[in-house]
C-alpha cells in the first residue's frame, strides 16, 4: 500500500469510487425510462418525476466526480465542462458562464468546480457564477444578495483559521488543501454583490 497518499488524495479516491459505483444504476434507470417511452406506454406525472430525478442525480454525480474525485493531467473540453455545469444547474436559480475556450486540465477544472461551490454557498438566492482564465483562474459569483461567511472565506487563504467544517462547507476545506498541495496560491474578495476566488 502506498503510504505517501495524503488525506486529500484518499478523499478524492473515495469520491471517485462512490461516483463510479452510483453512475451505473442511475444510468440504468434513465435507460429503462427511455425504453418505456419508446414502447408506446402512456407516461404520467409519476414517470416524469422519476425521469427528472434520475437526470438530476446523474448530473450531480457527474459534477461530484470531477469536484471530489481523483484528477490527473487529462484535458476537458469546453463542451464537456459546459455540459456538466448546465446539467447540474438546470432547474435551479444558479447560472454559470464557463469562458475558457481551450481544453483545460482536469485538476484545474476540479479546483474551479470546488471554487464554484464555495461561491454558490454565498449566493443563497442564486446568481451567476463566471469562470475566466488569463494569467490565473478567476471564479466569481454575482447576485443581489451575497452572504459570505468571513470564517469560511478566511480559511481559504489562512490555514490557521479556526472554523467548523460541515458536510455543507467541506468544499472550502478541500479547495484550500488541494490548492496548497498543487502549489497554487488562493486569493479571495467579497463585496455586497459578489464573491471571487483566484488561483
Amino acid at each position: 500500500m502506498n503510504r505517501d497518499h495524503t488525506t486529500a488524495d484518499l478523499a478524492a479516491l473515495i469520491g471517485s469510487r462512490i461516483c463510479h459505483d452510483l453512475i451505473s444504476p442511475i444510468g440504468a434507470i434513465a435507460n429503462g425510462l427511455e425504453l418505456l417511452s419508446m414502447s408506446g406506454r402512456p407516461s404520467g406525472p409519476e414517470l416524469d418525476l422519476i425521469s427528472d430525478s434520475a437526470g438530476n442525480a446523474g448530473a450531480r454525480i457527474g459534477f461530484f466526480r470531477i469536484a471530489y474525485g481523483a484528477a490527473g493531467a487529462q484535458l476537458m473540453t469546453r463542451s464537456e465542462v459546459s455540459g456538466i455545469l448546465g446539467a447540474v444547474t438546470a432547474g435551479t436559480r444558479l447560472l454559470t458562464d464557463w469562458q475558457p475556450a481551450d481544453p483545460q486540465p482536469r485538476r484545474d477544472v476540479r479546483l474551479a468546480f470546488l471554487a464554484m461551490q464555495c461561491c454558490e454557498y454565498a449566493l443563497p438566492y442564486g446568481g451567476v457564477i463566471t469562470f475566466s482564465l488569463s494569467d490565473h483562474w478567476q471564479i466569481s459569483g454575482r447576485a443581489d444578495t451575497v452572504n459570505a461567511d468571513a470564517g469560511l472565506w478566511d480559511s481559504l487563504t489562512d490555514p490557521d483559521t479556526q472554523t467548523e467544517v460541515t458536510a455543507a462547507t467541506v468544499q472550502f476545506a478541500l479547495l484550500a488543501r488541494l490548492a496548497r498541495q498543487e502549489g497554487r496560491d488562493l486569493s479571495t474578495s467579497a463585496t455586497e454583490e459578489s464573491v471571487t476566488i483566484r488561483f
